[in-house]
């Protein structure tokens, strides 16, 4: 009898504040604690106990200034910040921990490939083979300016950047061979030079000669993370990731982009199964479903509205401080472009009849991700029925309470779908890539 399908799990971090939630930092419970690396190391353990597959961090190479022309905002309320640099941080993470993938958000547009292919090639090889990358191509001009640039290229120049980018990094990965190592006392060699090699890639827009000075990690190179959602960026994922990371309202949304995703990856040449898919979800547990729904609606209410304001001015890329939040959205004029933006973001909120402030806030409370509220039993039953329909191949789960979210779900969710045979009990091998091809 062949075996059942298995969820993949990869907890969604940030080194700040908040997440998806931005009220959750303001939780009597939440631990504020992420200046510290004990509170990472905890982090790491918990999850690695509850078996999942992977950790990552999202980053944000900047504060967010568009609302009001500044980051006052951002900075009051304890909106999305990346306030330090994942690389340390997850370093700290493998230090903890033996099993559970370290996944860094880097720019392709912003770093060079060499520095790209080492960092993340000497943190691979430290931590036994758990590294990923999750590559993005950028989006945020405030970044660009960071990083000295007045502007960004348009998404598929950047794009196109970033196919060679990784086609580069791939390269000098692989540019010293899985035995090139020696280590011969006797003889006194370390390394065979036969088995090094440069790489000499030209591509159009960049180039780099190798060889690496990082030996290959246990599991070759690190796993190649991807969150594209237009139609060239769901190319870049179909061509490159290994995991996709999603961001859908509801279930239909999972299956339209599971269905799209996974054709364009056999478009590829890839086997589907090659790339799986998560879309991102937020937890909110109860011992009942009634009182989860009475947790839902505290913490929902942690939210502020400014917070919300400005988040969404920055998603949109206007300033809505010249709005007053008790304007109707019927009534809103803004240009079109940004409107359209708008309605994507607010699709399935049912926006009708919401103030643009009473939309604000709803987005804030997790973006674009669901909420799956309930006991144990309930969330478990949600997941599976998600996982069945084949909308996803397991889930990033976004933390509504730090670390308590996590801990919550690993004592009481986790054991409910390893008794239904949905999710593994042990990790079968022992980097990430080992755990993300587990059936």
């Amino acid at each position: 009898m062949p075996s059942r399908r298995k969820m993949h799990f990869v907890a969604f971090l940030l080194a700040g504040p908040t997440a998806h939630h931005h009220g959750a930092w303001r939780h009597p419970e939440a631990d504020l604690g992420f200046f510290t690396p004990e509170w990472h190391e905890h982090i790491a353990r918990v999850l690695e106990a509850g078996k999942f597959d992977s950790l990552f961090f999202a980053d944000i190479l900047g504060l967010y200034d568009l609302y009001g022309g500044s980051f006052a905002s951002i900075l009051r309320c304890g909106g999305q910040m990346g306030l330090l640099d994942p690389i340390p941080l997850l370093s700290i993470m493998s230090r903890a921990t033996s099993r559970i993938g370290l996944g860094a958000t880097l720019s392709s547009t912003f770093y060079p490939p060499y520095h790209l292919a080492r960092s993340l090639g000497t943190l691979d090889l430290l931590s036994g083979g758990r590294v990923a990358w999750n590559v993005v191509a950028s989006h945020g001009h405030l970044e660009a300016q960071n990083f000295g640039l007045h502007e960004l290229p348009a998404r598929d120049a950047r794009y196109d950047y970033a196919d060679e980018v990784v086609e580069a990094v791939c390269k000098l990965w692989e540019s010293w061979d899985a035995d090139a190592l020696v280590l011969d006392k006797q003889r006194g060699v370390f390394a065979d030079p036969d088995k090094v090699h440069y790489v000499n890639y030209r591509g159009r827009r960049i180039s780099t000669r190798g060889p690496l000075t990082v030996p290959r990690s246990p599991q070759g190179r690190p796993v190649i993370m991807q969150a594209g959602s237009s139609p060239r960026g769901r190319d870049f994922a179909a061509r490159w990731g290994e995991l996709v990371f999603t961001l859908q309202h509801s279930k239909s949304d999972m299956q339209a982009f599971y269905q799209d995703l996974k054709s364009r990856a056999i478009a590829q040449g890839r086997a589907p199964e090659q790339c799986l898919i998560l879309p991102s979800i937020d937890i909110i547990l109860g011992e009942t479903d009634a009182i989860a729904r009475e947790r839902q609606a505290f913490i929902n209410d942690l939210v502020q509205t400014e917070a919300g304001m400005a988040q969404m001015s920055g998603h949109i890329g206007i300033d809505l401080s010249r709005l007053s939040p008790d304007l109707p959205l019927a009534d809103m004029d803004i240009e079109a472009g940004s409107r359209g933006s708008l309605d994507v973001i607010l699709q399935g909120t049912q926006a009708q009849g919401l103030t643009l402030g009473e939309a604000a806030r709803r987005f804030a409370t997790s973006e674009l991700c669901p909420q799956i509220v309930g006991s144990p039993e309930t969330v478990a039953d949600q997941l599976q029925d998600l996982f069945e329909s084949h909308a996803c191949d397991g889930f990033i789960l976004t933390p509504t309470l730090m670390p308590g979210m996590f801990e919550q779900f690993v004592r009481a969710v986790v054991p409910v779908l390893q008794a239904r045979g949905l999710f593994r009990r042990d990790y079968a091998g022992r980097t990430l890539r080992e755990h993300l091809q587990e059936t």
